[in-house]
């Protein structure tokens, strides 16, 4: 099985985007981004090596253990902006996880694709809303957190510790926030893709959470926190309820971001 790339294969690949594919069912499990560089193949040699624990990690360990050897797909590669490489690793990513045509979610990426949420998939109701809606304009006296609810606000597909009860619940909780700057906001923000969907006025201190509404301890070593509050405040809903936050997006793989 080919380990690495050899000097002039690596020039000529440029930026590139690959998959991981499991011998054993043909599915891909993995995408990523590649530049001037052997990323592709790192993911095998992290799992042999290293004794951290994820999905992919340990989709890696399952394969090898079982006497196969991880398929390596290059998907596209020449490229000269590593930002071009960027959007066509997250455009896959959004293709193989957009919930209205995946029933499964088989990939194993621990971040979602570059700008995903901001300028991925969307319905054309969803592109109605964004561009037909307000723009996000923070009060200048006021210090925002905004707190992403992709994974919780479509609750027919939440697992895990995403399943909540409520908007409220999927807005407060379980962030891995720095509590001692985080008690300083005025209004906590649930964005789901592009738009203001809650409003949340602090009524408490940020709490520390130690396991899920299962019971369940939290597998990330980040500690995570939950807030109490108000969504029914008057002026933080007419400020910013159903705004676009397109302006403020959440980076790579983020869940929160501070506008103060």
């Amino acid at each position: 099985m080919k380990t690495e790339f050899s000097q002039i294969e690596i020039e000529a690949l440029k930026y590139y985007v690959y998959c991981l594919v499991d011998p054993r069912n043909g599915n891909i499990f993995y995408i990523g981004k590649g530049g001037y560089n052997n990323r592709v193949f790192e993911h095998a040699r992290g799992a042999i090596n290293s004794d951290d624990t994820n999905l992919k990690l340990n989709t890696i360990r399952e394969i090898i253990a079982q006497g196969y050897e991880v398929q390596h797909y290059i998907l596209r590669h020449g490229i000269e902006a590593e930002e071009v490489a960027y959007m066509l690793e997250s455009t896959i990513i959004d293709l193989l996880t957009y919930p209205a045509f995946n029933k499964k979610f088989l990939l194993t990426n621990l971040v979602t694709g570059h700008h995903q949420w901001d300028e991925g998939i969307k319905t054309v109701d969803e592109i109605a809303q964004i561009y037909d809606c307000a723009k996000l304009n923070p009060a200048s006296n006021q210090k925002l957190l905004l707190v992403s609810l992709n994974k919780t606000y479509i609750q027919k597909n939440a697992q895990g510790i995403y399943v909540r009860a409520n908007l409220y619940e999927c807005t407060r909780k379980y962030w891995t926030i720095a509590p001692n700057r985080a008690n300083n906001v005025d209004y906590v923000l649930g964005v789901y893709r592009g738009i203001v969907r809650s409003v949340i006025k602090p009524t408490s201190k940020w709490q520390y959470a130690s396991t899920d509404d299962n019971g369940n301890s939290f597998k990330s070593k980040k500690a995570r926190y939950q807030i109490e509050g108000r969504m029914d405040d008057e002026e933080g809903n007419r400020l910013y309820l159903n705004k676009d936050a397109t302006d403020y997006p959440f980076g790579s793989g983020g869940s929160f971001r501070y506008i103060d």
